[in-house]
């Protein structure tokens, strides 16, 4: 069921995703919610827990709407010794250093991202199903 949910993200989350989505879920909760909700229709092929499928939405429209993975990208980079933790207001973009070459910092970010959509959704179609 791990790698149905895998395609059932990337389904929702690139295929099924609308530039006006993309592009305002992070500044208004009506993107953030129609995206989360469209992005969960996928999954309903894998499974119909509606505690799974809630996960699912609620953590994704949560998620993007705040940008989260940019706070886990910068508290990780805690782990480091003094002076190689850059402070937030330099960071809040991408949770990455200015210095970091932008494009890049971007990247990271998107897949920081992606991995904690992966992992919750998994966890929930492994344990909530």
């Amino acid at each position: 069921m791990v790698f149905e949910g895998f395609l059932a993200h990337l389904a929702g989350d690139f295929l099924i995703q609308s530039e006006w989505m993309a592009s305002k879920k992070t500044q208004r909760w009506w993107p953030a919610i129609v995206h989360g909700l469209t992005y969960t229709l996928p999954f309903l092929f894998i499974t119909q827990s509606p505690w799974a499928l809630a996960v699912i939405s609620g953590t994704h429209i949560v998620i993007d709407r705040y940008r989260l993975a940019r706070y886990v990208v910068w508290l990780k980079n805690w782990i480091a010794p003094r002076g190689w933790n850059p402070p937030w207001a330099k960071c809040t973009a991408t949770g990455y250093p200015p210095e970091k070459e932008p494009g890049f910092a971007i990247g990271l970010l998107i897949v920081a991202d992606n991995t904690m959509h992966l992992v919750i959704n998994s966890v929930a179609l492994t344990c909530l199903v």
